[in-house]
């Protein structure tokens, strides 16, 4: 998964042959209205106008386009004002219409995470659901378009991710002589060892787990892998998809009998991609993601695991009813999503528990408070358990929320951040109707999610287009071009001045985060010991163990397995540092009012500061063109610190990862020790270099040292701030003032173009107004209407 650009600056670019390159095609109209089916009539009708916004806006920008590179396109030499509207206008004419909304589903094996996504694509058994032999074995993404067919993509490890996997596992089952029987039994019964013979003996046939490393590269594996290591999928029905797809992200168990050729490439699989066509449930620009979860062995897979979860902006947790009132797993669950808002782009964090249909009637009657209303069926009893769990586990999951997360923090203003959902009884509503089981609020969360998120984007898009087009108009005239009514000078110095108390204000900004981090490396340096032996230490002893311990060793302190908890010392010893920064650390990235804490909103006032500059100058002046830069400025402005706010969220994940990479690689030395013992006493010799090697790191400042990187890191997001801010902010102010240095010339006339995007940008509140009008309508003839619930069956 490639990342994208950390900033995208707003500098004019060198003219080359991409300047003068075609913008994307638009899409067909027909297209276009199927993204809309899985919307009731009163938000298609919202989504309707944005994207009529949005086309309108495209095709003025791709008109104007066209018209300045004809006019410069035999120059010998081209004016920087010119460069950088050519480049910003096909930047913003190749811009996707939608940054795709990302739904992780995060969950234990078994938990019900395909059933509930096969629920909410209307598709009963599209994806593998677990069973006695049977479970989604990698990550898997759903999506709507607007293609024909069913389609699926299956990504395989490239050759080199699958050769150093390949190294780990051979090393993980060098086994010698010395080993004595105790330890011999112990290892086979070790679940590692299991794990690494079957992927072996699946890619290369049985024997394959005797082979050394460079007898296995030199074996050829028994299914066929493509050499662009993508497997595509095609088929005109859901069904056909299915049992096609089947193979490739069910794992089977190792006694099963009988295997096909997709099955015996299942260790190198990385992701799926399944794309559904124009779904009437599921809108185009969501990705219901099927997130495993404890990661993955492999590096690569793990480290994809991760990026997932922090590129979701939701995620919902699941567990099952009979697991959802406790449990490491369901614990750890909750911990990594709530990391995920903390690190990632994580906005919004559910509980969904799910097969809440089930209840044992007499058990639920017995343990029921004596006085309680009398239950007269199941139903009943369902339907009051449900709402029991709901309002417990809200509690709970918010109490949790609030200890990790900032005060303000949205996720901690919704009313209910709990549902009970039951996949069985979507389908057969043998006890519940089809609002009762709850997927159709699902559905309704993910469609306002979306609709949301596109009349923000539409807003920004066509505001951002305004702004350049009065700039192009600008520098298309040739009107009173010699004088300068712009105090350019003045402006520079505001500039100036603003930039050094937004630096003043990043450091208050940061400044709380230091006590708490001093605090946690103090409380770390008590308590690392017992985190640690709580780690190495197994209530039945060493067996089953030593390989386990191991493949920690050889993963640098990390073991992820589809089978068992997730394995992280560098993580645990470093927690008593996060328990202390966690509300801080989401405190400074958080949006929301001014404080001294907040970064984003420092940025914002820092904006607004600029901007109310520029209307100040407008005011002063009254001139035509002099009015054209400073509406250009103002948008420019919000533009420029946009593309801000997502560079600075994107580094924040490196900002709050610094504490255990850091304390990883100073203990790296140590664990490659450990990954070399063998022989008699193995498990516990490993564990003593590991013990040893962690004091000594301790000793000479390793929490210290980790404290310093990521207080280093805060101070590298400052520098980068302030330099992006100068720079950018530097070349526009050059873009506005006068033609002395030959921005300007004379170019084709654009003004039909400048007044429809003027309509346009006036219809943006109207579009807005609209919208609420026709909610307000729907939201009344609800409140009017009888009750839609029909009996339930029984």
């Amino acid at each position: 998964m490639a990342e994208t650009e950390d900033f995208v600056g707003q500098e004019p670019h060198p003219v080359d042959d991409d300047l003068f390159k075609e913008p994307m095609k638009k899409r067909r109209r027909s297209d276009r209205d199927q993204r809309f089916r899985a919307f009731p009539s009163v938000e298609q009708s919202a989504l309707k106008e944005y994207e009529k916004l949005e086309t309108r806006t495209r095709r003025v920008l791709s008109n104007t386009y066209q018209k300045l590179i004809q006019s410069v396109f035999l120059d010998d030499s081209i004016p920087n004002g010119v460069k950088y509207l050519i480049n910003r206008l096909l930047t913003l004419i190749e811009k996707p219409s939608l940054d795709a909304i990302y739904i992780g589903l995060f969950g234990s094996t078994g938990a019900g995470k395909s059933s509930l996504i096969n629920a909410i694509i209307q598709q009963a058994m599209f994806l593998p659901v677990s069973g006695e032999s049977l479970c989604t074995s990698c990550i898997v993404q759903v999506r709507s378009g607007c293609c024909e067919q069913y389609e699926a993509k299956i990504h395989l490890l490239s050759d080199q991710e699958w050769k150093e996997e390949l190294k780990t596992l051979t090393k993980l089952l060098h086994r010698t002589e010395e080993l004595g029987g105790e330890e011999v039994d112990a290892w086979d019964r070790d679940e590692v060892m299991e794990e690494a013979i079957w992927k072996l003996q699946i890619l290369y046939g049985n024997g394959a787990e005797k082979k050394n490393y460079e007898e296995l590269l030199r074996a050829k594996p028994k299914g066929k892998i493509p050499t662009s290591r993508i497997i595509t999928l095609k088929a005109e029905e859901a069904g056909e998809l299915s049992v096609k797809l089947d193979p490739y992200i069910r794992t089977k168990r190792r006694d099963w009998l009988g295997e096909s050729a997709e099955t015996q490439i299942w260790p190198l699989i990385k992701h799926v991609e399944v794309t559904l066509p124009k779904s009437e449930l599921i809108p185009e620009g969501v990705v219901l993601v099927d997130i495993p979860g404890t990661g993955d062995f492999n590096s690569k897979r793990d480290e994809m695991w991760k990026k997932t979860i922090d590129k979701c902006s939701v995620i919902w947790v699941i567990s099952d009813i009979e697991r959802v009132s406790g449990g490491r797993a369901h614990e750890d669950l909750l911990n990594e999503s709530i990391k995920a808002c903390q690190r990632g782009f994580c906005r919004d964090i559910a509980l969904v528990v799910t097969k809440t249909d089930k209840l044992y009637l007499p058990e639920y009657l017995r343990e029921r408070k004596v006085g309680n209303q009398a239950i007269q069926s199941q139903r009943e009893a369902v339907l009051e358990r449900n709402e029991m769990i709901k309002i417990q586990r809200n509690r709970i999951l918010k109490e949790k929320l609030k200890r990790k997360l900032p005060v303000d923090c949205k996720v901690l203003e919704a009313s209910n951040v709990v549902y009970t959902v039951s996949a069985q009884e979507y389908w057969q509503q043998a006890l519940l109707t089809e609002e009762e089981t709850e997927i159709p609020k699902l559905r309704e969360y993910i469609r306002k999610r979306l609709l949301d998120k596109k009349r923000r984007m539409v807003t920004k898009y066509v505001t951002e287009a305004f702004g350049l087009l009065l700039l192009t108009d600008s520098f298309s005239c040739t009107d009173n071009l010699p004088s300068e009514y712009l105090h350019m000078s003045g402006l520079r110095g505001f500039v100036e001045e603003k930039i050094q108390l937004l630096e003043k204000a990043i450091d208050r900004c940061f400044a709380p985060i230091v006590q708490p981090l001093q605090e946690g490396v103090r409380n770390a340096r008590t308590s690392y010991r017992r985190i640690l032996g709580a780690c190495l230490v197994r209530s039945r002893g060493n067996r089953g163990f030593h390989q386990t311990l191991k493949a920690v060793c050889l993963k640098n302190g990390i073991y992820a397995s589809r089978t068992l908890a997730r394995i992280d010392l560098n993580a645990a010893i470093t927690q008593p540092i996060y328990d202390q920064i966690d509300p801080v650390f989401g405190g400074i990235f958080r949006a929301g009012t001014p404080t001294n804490s907040a970064l984003i909103p420092h940025i914002d006032a820092f904006k607004h500061s600029l901007q109310e500059k520029m209307m100040e100058i407008g005011i002063r002046n009254g001139r035509k063109h002099d009015s054209y830069k400073k509406s250009f400025l103002i948008q420019e402005i919000s533009a420029i610190l946009g593309g801000l706010e997502e560079h600075i969220l994107r580094k924040k994940r490196k900002i709050y990862e610094s504490l255990t990479t850091s304390v990883q690689n100073d203990l790296k030395p140590c664990y490659e020790e450990a990954a070399q013992i063998t022989g008699k006493k193995a498990c516990e010799r490993m564990k003593d270099i590991i013990r040893r090697g962690v004091d000594r790191q301790v000793a000479e400042g390793m929490f210290e040292r980790a404290q310093e990187r990521m207080q280093h890191q805060f101070q590298q997001l400052k520098n980068g701030i302030t330099e992006k801010v100068k720079s950018s902010i530097a070349t526009m102010l050059t873009l506005a003032s006068s033609q002395g240095d030959g921005l300007y010339k004379e170019l084709a006339d654009v003004k039909s173009e400048y007044k429809e995007m003027e309509k346009l940008h006036r219809s943006l509140r109207e579009v807005a107004e609209n919208a609420v009008l026709r909610q307000g309508m729907q939201d009344f003839l609800l409140r009017m209407s009888p009750s839609k619930a029909g009996p339930p069956r029984t």
